[in-house]
């Protein structure tokens, strides 16, 4: 595998010419002092792919193609901290080991309380064994990418299981004409090179894609190798019908140093390598056919079918570090197969003074999972061995009234049901476990119009995602959150902004430790805190944002098994959730002239004290990553120069039970592309 991922690498060659993005049709906006609606007009195929409007009650961030391609980010999560203000930890294996990406201060274990949808497929991994809900982001074409919206909260009627802090909403370039190239070489080894072709006939248009990377990696026996293809296909049946269809395809295989201790950690000693067998692979596709009928002036149907399939194998040393300590350790390898298949249809109808959704979705999962102890990747024996399937359906309505010309209302709501059946290779007394359940989830908000640029909202909302475990334990219930918002959104020609007001109540918490693997649940917790959003453009070629989230997210009841006999329980009440920041915030200073052919960016990440994994009352200290890049266009081409964590800050990624793993040193990248 890894001979053929290297030659996509070879022949794919650089890329990137910013392709055309479709724009929001189905968009409200304000005008004067009043709300008003635009016609309907035909919308992004894929029901839960339409672009956030800001005129919605909620938080939104918004990351459009340009801020995409400009970052200088090392992998997907990367990007999306950058630009986006989200908390990463990255977990430092290798891509298709999902990192943890984590909104309002939820810790999102593999990135677990956090939804990604990629062209209106959801891409996290139901009944998974090593996380409910896995969410690798790798999947991600970073070149084809039109556009981002980060939807904080589970505001959103058009989203359930997982979309407890939030929502990813990605959506790929429709039309794009002509072949784009881009060659990124970097540091630590780094050769990246993608192309992007297109065409557009009018009521035909296709957008191709391969892209590859290698990187022999910033540790020792940190290598990998990762491939993609991209291709979507939309075609006009008839004037007012429309047929999209896509296909995303993914492998990589990694090495893995395995974590630090912290003794390490602090000595510098990067370049210990837990065990020379650690490592794994990762495969995932989807496909995707969707139907977009604008049946009237006001009533538009959409419909999206999709299969998902995917299997992964990693094999991991937790604890210890090699050397000194080496041999008390062990290694484990788990491997996960899966196909699945789904649906999602809805109808919009846009009246004069209102706008409603209503929908329905339906998945089916089928997931084998295998935990085995190994020996230098020979299996010595079993932890846990099971095959499951999941079904889930939901019904939806979302809906939004001008009830005056200064008054917004939205209301709507979700019920969700999931039936789990697993089969354990030796089941126990009772042979096949089998259970079903529901959640109902509404959703509230508003919005004020003052007639100055200047809205107050405030909404609240029920959101849910299925606990860890499920797989071999289909009875586990649900962990519930209420969710409550209030704010204020500016708007003028020079700037916006926004300031949030939040809290979220949960319920049947749950907290897991990424190195053992054991999970605590039954508890309640508390997540509150402020979110400030600004973008000044103080003339044409400068920008000016920042974006920060001050947050207090604490257990209020939860007793934790510990394992030791002598203490084998202990409390987590009062304490701070696991795998969070007191705050995180980004600041982005951009110059970038109508009429010139150059552009400069500075970035910079900062992150609060932090709560490490399994780590009762430990704050590790804040810490800050500074970034610049630039570039100049001539012509058809393109150079891009980017540096990451410019100051070469060390910093802690992840830490669980001592045990670490540190970011990435200063990392230099370029960017070399060409389109016509």
């Amino acid at each position: 595998m890894s001979w053929r991922l290297t030659l996509v690498a070879l022949v794919a060659t650089p890329l990137i010419a910013r392709a055309q993005q479709p724009v929001p049709r189905d968009s409200i906006h304000q005008h004067g002092d009043s709300l008003t609606r635009r016609p309907i007009e035909l919308a992004p195929v894929t029901v839960t792919t339409t672009p956030a409007r800001r005129e919605d009650p909620g938080s939104v961030a918004h990351v459009s193609a340009q801020v995409i391609q400009r970052t200088p980010a090392t992998d997907a999560y990367d990007l999306l901290r950058q630009t986006a203000g989200i908390e990463v930890h990255a977990q430092g294996q290798g891509p298709g080991f999902a990192s943890d990406a984590s909104v309002r201060g939820f810790s999102s274990d593999h990135s677990t309380d956090l939804a990604l949808w990629v062209d209106g497929v959801p891409n996290n991994e139901p009944v998974n064994g090593h996380a409910e809900g896995y969410n690798d982001w790798n999947l991600l074409f970073p070149q084809a990418l039109a556009a981002i919206d980060v939807l904080k909260g589970p505001t959103s009627a058009l989203y359930g299981n997982f979309a407890m802090s939030g929502v990813v909403n990605a959506r790929t370039v429709e039309r794009f004409r002509g072949v784009s190239l881009w060659l990124d070489p970097g540091s630590h080894g780094r050769a990246e090179s993608a192309v992007l072709a297109g065409f557009d006939h009018d009521t035909t248009a296709g957008v191709f894609g391969l892209r590859g990377v290698h990187e022999d990696g910033w540790r020792p026996h940190s290598a990998y190798t990762l491939g993609q293809a991209h291709a979507r296909l939309v075609h006009q049946l008839a004037p007012a019908t429309t047929l999209d269809a896509g296909v995303e395809l993914y492998a990589t295989g990694w090495d893995s140093p395995g974590y630090l201790t912290d003794a390490h950690f602090t000595a510098g000693a990067y370049n210990i390598v837990a065990n020379p067998t650690d490592g794994g692979f990762k495969r995932r596709a989807q496909e995707r056919l969707s139907l977009r009928v604008l049946a009237n002036a006001g009533l538009l149907w959409r419909t999206t079918l999709y299969a998902t399939q995917g299997r992964w194998q990693l094999y991991l040393t937790i604890p210890p570090a090699g050397g000194t300590t080496e041999g008390s350790g062990s290694q484990t390898e788990e491997e996960d197969r899966r196909y699945g298949f789904g649906l999602t249809s809805a109808l919009t109808w846009v009246l004069p003074r209102a706008e409603i959704t209503l929908g329905t979705e339906g998945r089916w999962d089928h997931a084998s999972y295998e935990n085995w102890f190994t020996t230098n990747r020979a299996r010595d024996s079993a932890q846990t061995v099971v095959t499951a399937r999941q079904a889930s359906g939901a019904l939806f309505l979302q809906s939004t009234e001008d009830v005056t010309p200064h008054l917004r209302l939205m209301l709507g709501g979700r019920l969700d049901a999931l039936d789990t059946r697993d089969a354990p290779a030796a089941p126990a007394a009772g042979g096949v476990a089998s259970y079903a359940k529901a959640v109902v989830s509404p959703k509230f908000g508003a919005l004020y119009h003052l007639g100055l640029p200047v809205d107050l909202y405030a909404n609240a909302s029920r959101g849910f995602r299925q606990t860890d475990g499920v797989i071999t334990d289909p009875t586990l219930p649900f962990i519930t959150e209420w969710a409550y918002e209030t704010g204020i959104k500016l708007d003028t020609r020079r700037m916006s902004g926004s300031i949030a007001l939040y809290r979220m109540d949960v319920s049947n918490e749950q907290t897991v430790n990424p190195v053992t693997l054991a999970a605590t649940s039954g508890g309640a917790s508390r997540r509150q805190g402020v979110e400030l959003e600004l973008e000044a453009r103080p003339s044409g070629g400068v920008a000016l944002g920042t974006d920060w989230t001050f947050n207090d997210a604490r257990y209020r009841q939860l007793i934790r098994a510990t394992g030791d006999t002598t203490h084998p329980a202990d409390t987590l009440s009062g304490t701070r959730v696991f795998n969070t920041a007191k705050y995180v915030g980004t600041v982005v200073l951009e110059l970038a002239p109508r009429a010139a052919l150059w552009h400069l960016r500075a970035s910079a990440n900062l992150v609060g004290p932090y709560s490490p994994f399994d780590e009762p009352g430990v704050l590790r200290p804040a810490y800050g990553l500074i970034h610049l890049s630039g570039g100049v266009r001539l012509g058809h081409t393109g150079l891009e120069l980017g540096v990451r964590n410019v100051g070469n800050t060390a910093y802690r990624e992840l830490e669980a039970g001592g045990f670490v793993s540190p970011g990435e040193p200063r990392t230099v990248y370029a960017t070399l592309r060409y389109g016509w």
